[in-house]
């Protein structure tokens, strides 16, 4: 389910369209995170692994979109807070063969989503 923002950056009905598409595209890789290709920093892996289950749980389930977080409505970032600690995941698209960004993030033909998990305090 889409939030009911709308998201401030998008000016054309074909910019819409296909961030709709990127939205749904990202919401259920995000949703399917043991599949899709997800990273953890040191920092979360640190937490152990009963911890990074609750994480990527929050992060599966996370639907705080607004203009603020997601001006594009394409659900490619969050942040949230897990035992005091300030935490944020981001989706980076990727073309198929893994050595560059892709050409059209609405393709998943040409496009790998790569799900990152972090601290924020190692940005």
């Amino acid at each position: 389910m889409h939030s009911v923002y709308i998201p401030y950056l998008i000016t054309s009905p074909i910019q819409k369209m296909t961030s709709h598409k990127i939205c749904d595209l990202n919401d259920d890789h995000r949703k399917d995170i043991p599949r899709m290709k997800t990273i953890i920093t040191r920092g979360i892996d640190r937490l152990g692994p009963i911890v990074v289950s609750e994480i990527m749980e929050k992060v599966r389930n996370f639907d705080n979109f607004n203009s603020d977080n997601d001006p594009y409505g394409e659900h490619d970032y969050g942040s949230f807070s897990h035992e005091d600690e300030k935490l944020y995941w981001k989706i980076d698209y990727q073309n198929k063969d893994l050595n560059g960004g892709s050409e059209d993030a609405s393709d998943p033909e040409k496009t790998s989503r790569i799900l990152t998990i972090a601290k924020v305090s190692e940005y």
